[in-house]
Order: C-alpha cells, then structure tokens, then sequence
C-alpha cells in the first residue's frame, strides 16, 4: 500500500504490484476450480460406468434365470 506521501510514480508502482498479485491469485483459483472439475467430471464417468455394469449384471441374471 501507498503512504499518504507517495510520488504518482510510487502509486503507480503499487497499483501494478497489487495487479500482479491479483492476477497472480486469480489463476491459482482458476486452477484449482479445473482441477476439482476434472475430478468431479471423473467420479460421474466412473458412477455412470458403474451403473451400466451393474444394469449388465442384473439383465444377465434375470435372463439366465429364466
């Protein structure tokens, strides 16, 4: 942060520091909401391959006891 005595050029300088760091938190947020994503996206694929081979397991069950 600037003092109340700061040159334009040191405001100036402050303001492209914090921008920096802003900049700098916005993508480590950015990666870890791609991360929970792929992660989220992942768990579905694997619930969604899950229920498909139980719905296998069930149908050949059924047919073989028929």
């Amino acid at each position: 942060m600037s003092s109340p005595n700061a040159t334009p050029a040191e405001i100036e300088a402050d303001i492209a520091q914090q921008r920096e760091a802003l900049a700098s938190t916005v993508n480590e947020l950015q990666e870890q909401i791609q991360a929970r994503a792929r992660t989220t996206a992942k768990q579905v694929a694997v619930a969604a391959g899950s229920a498909a081979a139980v719905a296998v397991v069930v149908i050949v069950v059924k047919r073989s006891r028929s």
